[in-house]
């Protein structure tokens, strides 16, 4: 029997195949998880339904917006349609203005600094507020966070923050959501070649920084990604809630 098997998941951030989100949907949907998804705006509609299709042409993904609360009570009541009970929930959703994500954090705006934390931070808290209800068995809930979160990288700016932000929500959510046997954990990936990670200045120097000094020499795959996120879906992470584990090569242990 498949870990996952009768697990009924829904996916928050796929954009395309090299999507972190995809790689962990994809091992969820292996180890025998039901999916559900979201796609933002009809420029994503597309490559998010012919991935999602990869599991059959009736795999459900909708339209959410995860800024616009009316999104996610719309989301949540197709979810609805299709079962009274989930048990996986993937939060892999950040944004921060490109041109926050250059120069020196100082420059930051006022509106590029709410809206990193409304879309990157806060869309947890609100996804969760519509999950919980549904999660009657417990459950578990996976976010994707990054090392700027705990230490300065240059160019991550506001988005740092922001992630810092996400993993303090973790905390407080795995504290409010246990006695419901929901558990909320964050994976803090290394850097890889993403959508999201093109609009941060210096990306590549970041990732050969990694090559360099990681105790692996190297950061992490997208498969590595995925079977930490069935690990933490599984009744093997029965225990683990409110913890950021690092898939990074190690580099999150370095001094120098």
């Amino acid at each position: 029997m498949s870990i996952l098997s009768g697990k009924t998941g829904v996916v928050f951030g796929v954009a395309n195949k090299r999507s972190i989100a995809w790689a962990i949907a994809k091992a969820w949907a292996d180890a025998g998880a039901n999916l559900i998804f979201n796609y933002q705006g009809d420029r994503l509609k597309d490559n998010v339904a012919d991935l999602a299709s990869t599991f059959g042409e009736d795999t459900p993904l909708y339209p959410c917006d995860v800024s616009k609360d009316e999104e996610i009570d719309g989301f949540f009541d197709k979810v609805k349609s299709h079962t009274d009970k989930i048990d996986l929930m993937l939060h892999s959703v950040a944004f921060a203005p490109r041109e926050a994500l250059t120069g020196n954090f100082l420059e930051t705006s006022r509106e590029a600094f709410a809206v990193s934390h409304d879309i990157s931070a806060y869309s947890l808290v609100a996804l969760c507020q519509r999950a919980a209800p549904m999660m009657s068995d417990g459950g578990s809930v996976v976010a994707m966070s990054y090392y700027g979160a705990e230490k300065v990288v240059p160019h991550y700016n506001v988005m740092g923050v922001a992630k810092a932000s996400l993993e303090a929500s973790t905390r407080y959510l795995a504290y409010d959501l246990g006695e419901k046997k929901i558990r909320v954990n964050c994976i803090s990936a290394g850097p890889m070649q993403t959508l999201a990670a093109r609009g941060i200045g210096g990306f590549t120097d970041m990732v050969n920084h990694y090559n360099e000094h990681a105790p692996l020499k190297r950061s992490c795959t997208g498969e590595e990604l995925g079977q930490t996120g069935v690990f933490l879906a599984s009744e093997g992470a029965a225990s683990i809630t409110g913890q950021v584990l690092y898939v990074d090569g190690g580099y999150q242990i370095m001094g120098m």
